[in-house]
């Protein structure tokens, strides 16, 4: 072999050794690249929000669950993640979104809720109303025992100290359907579906503390508060020794709602030495309720009254004697969906329909002006259902997309924007997310309206991100028979990381584990 055949060889192998080399070098730079956007730095900051939620929404807990979700940018419309935002879920307590942001909108936050007493005309005379006493509601859904007491007593400053006459009270500002649209009949004898009247007073409920006695074997020692004369205690309660199980286990307190009647009914065990227990029960009747309340506190400030007391119409020629407000809506409202006071989204909606298409108020006429608001909006009338205006009904079919729309109206509408935002829970403060989110980046900045049903549960509202971008989302999760905290922990987990999110540095900053 000649020696120019050796070098050529030699210098084959070289190249080949070189061009290896090349090889594995590109190799082992793509497997790094790799392992990097496989630790979560992506160059597109959007897609990384993507995987993250993506891979929350992988958690075992939702496998059986329907899911629907949608986040947008308020600053530019963006849809920065949806998945099945356009399809129906029960809204559960996120229906007060929709009544509270309507309301505010079409009678104002200024508006207030009045409650009249009235005296035929020309009937009061050196002290005596010498005809009837009428009390008038007009839907004040916080109307409290303090202000009853306070209207009775502006009556004992005017000097008046009897009513020759009857103690009428009217509620027929509203329409005489109690309950809503598709509630459920067993769904009774608690503060969460108490009757909805014009004339209501403590939420149409009283508060019942149970406690045990002094020793085994004695009554349970019960006491109501207001303290009234319209509610019936059947206490059958005793006081029992830990391994007592059986009595422990039947012990319940309710009204009973089998056969409706306004009597509290207690039995079973409480085991000797325990804290009381407090009960909030609604009363059937909460005009009449009030009405008995309001005759309670006339004989506690020696105001007699001869006739009965009825339900009846304010006739046309009757004059005002005095006259309470109840404070803003905007503050009402704040109430209803910090608290997720049913009673007062309903009381909130047929006062909508009465003020705005005439009286009586009913639900119907409510709604439809909610659905006159969305579709201003451009949300087809006929994409939902809307049943109810505290979300209690299973009838109620709404898609995030719609939740999505009203959130983005609300918070560019200057004239409400701060009284609606107020009015939703703070993540790590109060409300319902009091204790949820602390240790993320949603803690103290998200604001969102929660809502549960058996198998149900939404989360809707605001938060910003890093980089202090605003952003709208609705999360709708149903038809999961797991505890709802474990959804809960899905909905937290994802509110940190869109509150955790920024478009300019490409990372996501992560807290919850």
């Amino acid at each position: 072999m000649t020696p120019e055949c050796i070098r050529f060889r030699h210098l084959k192998r070289i190249w080949h050794f070189l061009l290896l080399m090349s090889l594995l070098f590109t190799a082992l730079s793509c497997s790094s690249s790799q392992s990097m956007k496989h630790k979560g730095t992506v160059n597109n900051p959007i897609e990384q929000l993507h995987r993250d939620i993506d891979s929350v929404l992988q958690d075992s807990v939702l496998h059986q669950t329907r899911t629907g979700i949608i986040i947008v940018s308020l600053e530019t419309g963006e849809i920065l993640f949806a998945r099945n935002h356009q399809q129906l879920f029960h809204p559960a307590s996120n229906m007060k979104l929709l009544t509270t942001a309507t309301a505010l909108k079409k009678i104002g936050p200024d508006y207030t809720f009045p409650t009249i007493v009235y005296v035929d005309s020309n009937s009061v005379e050196n002290g005596i109303v010498r005809g009837n006493i009428y009390l008038k509601g007009y839907g004040d859904p916080d109307l409290s025992w303090n202000d009853l007491e306070d209207i009775v007593k502006a009556l004992k400053k005017s000097d008046i100290s009897q009513i020759n006459g009857d103690l009428i009270f009217d509620d027929f500002y509203f329409d005489s359907l109690y309950l809503g649209s598709g509630w459920m009949w067993d769904d009774a004898s608690a503060w969460e579906f108490a009757p909805i009247y014009a004339l209501s007073v403590n939420d149409n409920c009283v508060i019942t503390t149970v406690r045990p006695g002094k020793k085994l074997g004695d009554s349970l020692l019960v006491h109501m508060e207001p303290p009234n004369s319209y509610m019936a205690i059947e206490n059958q309660g005793i006081t029992v020794d830990f391994r007592d199980t059986l009595n422990l286990e039947k012990f319940r307190v309710e009204r009973r709602w089998v056969q409706p009647s306004n009597t509290i009914h207690i039995e079973g065990g409480m085991e000797l030495g325990t804290t009381p227990d407090e009960y909030v029960i609604d009363v059937i009747d909460g005009a009449r309720y009030k009405a008995s309340l309001f005759f309670d506190l006339l004989k506690i400030n020696n105001i007699r009254l001869k006739g009965k007391v009825y339900r009846d119409r304010v006739p046309q020629n009757a004059k005002i004697l005095f006259k309470h407000e109840s404070q803003p809506l905007s503050l009402v409202v704040h109430n209803t969906n910090k608290v997720s006071d049913n009673l007062s989204a309903e009381m909130i909606l047929k006062t909508l329909g009465a003020e705005m298409k005439g009286t009586p108020g009913t639900a119907s006429k409510g709604i439809s002006i909610i659905y006159e608001y969305l579709q201003n909006l451009g949300v087809d009338s006929a994409s939902y259902r809307l049943a109810d205006g505290s979300g209690v009904s299973r009838y109620n079919l709404i898609t995030p997309d719609l939740l999505i729309h009203l959130l983005q109206d609300m918070d560019k509408d200057f004239k409400v924007q701060a009284e609606f935002a107020a009015s939703l829970d703070i993540a790590g403060a109060d409300g319902n997310l009091e204790n949820r989110m602390k240790n993320s980046n949603a803690y103290m900045k998200l604001r969102a309206k929660t809502g549960t049903l058996w198998g149900v549960s939404t989360l809707s509202g605001y938060t910003t991100t890093l980089d202090d971008e605003k952003l709208a989302f609705s999360m709708m999760m149903e038809h999961f028979v797991t505890r709802t905290s474990r959804i809960r922990k899905i909905q937290d987990r994802i509110g940190d990381l869109i509150s955790g999110f920024s478009r300019k540095s490409g990372q996501l900053v992560k807290k919850t584990e």
